[in-house]
């Protein structure tokens, strides 16, 4: 993959909660005849589009608008295009849809010589969306080395105490551990009042940065540990991550895709499981009831950490990336980073390895129960990308979808992700 192309997504994914974005004058808005978004294999889609300004509907003007298959932010062939005039209650209709999947209507319009836009995705029968990637033979036995080889190495934590980030509740430590290949740093939160916690890892999202823990999550009773994944410290100045993302970690999520014995995640998901073994050293860990969140590439080292290894209790993922990568090969969107859709990366053994980092095949060994939320416009982790990495997880689960957004969270979201992961730790 070109290096300018990398760019862009990995600049639009460095943080899982991406703030919703600001009002404009003109609104276009999109919406679906099916309430829910969702429709049946063979139902035939009908969207109506408005465009208002100072919210009153706009008539007279002309709009370009476009459906086809979910594309993430990448392109495929439309199914149906044109310009329309805008009328009151106009209506496009899409071609039926007889499979399982996404389906994307966008528009277009130009006021005041500015260009406004927007799309609205909607599902069809997604709880029956199938991966493309497949499971590797030696799967199990290929991560089962890998623990072993980590499981080897010993933790030898240092705790640095952080007193410029305490409160009267809590204390903040900056964290190193030894990993394969190196270390892991993180930022650990942790109760001052004596007692026993269930403890919570924080995974974190796409990007290169520092991190600052989770010092209201420890206020309620929890030990905290949030990690980084590229082995430096997360308590540099900003211009070290800024020179990284911009150099040396330019594009990391594809760094070795030919060797699975060296992709860059190898050393990264290995990674999590060690941050378990330093939450289980912890005199404040009540040694059992364990959690793990995070979002976009959180939310994909949530699941893989959880299918890893049976120490984890209760996920909670939001948008996971890494699902189902080889769907572009396929004709469908791919999970972030987007991958196999040139001859860069549309090599056999890059697709062969990738199938040992793809979330869709850690979610058939997850057991812990889980929560996980995402909406249908999300075109960073294509919604298809997800639920076929979602359908395949058997344990107990849940989904709260929230239909209009994009890769990002709405407040009541992340409120609904605390207040269930902490009831389930507590109880």
């Amino acid at each position: 993959m070109k290096m300018k192309a990398l760019l862009i997504p990995i600049l639009l994914f460095s943080y899982f909660s991406i703030a919703q974005p600001s009002k404009q004058l003109v609104e276009v808005i999109i919406t679906p005849s099916e309430a829910d978004w969702t429709y049946n294999t063979g139902e035939q889609a009908e969207f109506t589009i408005r465009v208002l300004k100072n919210k009153v509907p706009m008539t007279g003007i002309k709009v370009d608008y476009s459906i086809g298959p979910d594309h993430g932010y990448r392109e495929l062939p439309f199914s149906k295009k044109g310009t329309i005039k805008l009328k009151n209650n106009t209506t496009v209709k899409a071609k039926k849809v007889d499979h399982p999947g996404f389906l994307r209507c966008s528009a277009k319009v130009t006021v005041g010589g500015k260009e406004y836009s927007s799309y609205t995705t909607v599902g069809f029968e997604p709880e029956r969306i199938k991966p493309t990637t497949s499971l590797p033979k030696d799967f199990e036995e290929f991560w089962k080395k890998g623990k072993e080889e980590l499981a080897q190495i010993p933790i030898e934590p240092v705790l640095t105490l952080m007193p410029e980030r305490c409160t009267d509740k809590v204390d903040v430590y900056h964290v190193s551990i030894n990993n394969i290949q190196g270390k892991i740093y993180g930022i650990l939160t942790t109760p001052k009042k004596e007692g026993k916690y269930p403890a919570i890892l924080h995974v974190p999202g796409a990007g290169i940065r520092p991190y600052y823990g989770e010092v209201n999550e420890s206020a309620e009773g929890f030990v905290s540990f949030t990690i980084g994944i590229h082995g430096i410290p997360v308590n540099l100045d900003k211009v070290v991550y800024d020179d990284l993302r911009a150099g040396a970690l330019n594009g990391y999520q594809t760094f070795n895709l030919d060797n699975k014995d060296q992709m860059y995640y190898r050393r990264v998901y290995l990674g999590c499981v060690r941050a378990l073994d330093f939450i289980e050293t912890l005199d404040k860990f009540n040694g059992e009831d364990m959690g793990v969140t995070g979002g976009s590439q959180g939310g994909a080292l949530s699941i893989i950490t959880a299918g890893l290894d049976d120490r984890i209790d209760y996920l909670a993922a939001f948008f996971p990336a890494l699902s189902d990568m080889t769907g572009f090969l396929h004709g469908r969107a791919g999970g972030w980073p987007q991958i196999f859709v040139d001859e860069s990366t549309n090599q056999p053994e890059k697709i062969e390895v990738s199938k040992y980092y793809d979330v869709a095949n850690f979610a058939r060994f997850v057991k812990a129960e889980g929560w996980y939320s995402w909406g249908y416009n999300d075109n960073v982790c294509p919604p298809v990308s997800m639920y076929a990495a979602y359908n395949l997880i058997e344990a107990k689960k849940e989904l709260e979808v929230f239909l209009e957004t994009q890769h990002w969270t709405f407040p009541e979201q992340r409120e609904m992700k605390n207040q269930w992961l902490y009831a389930k730790l507590k109880q």
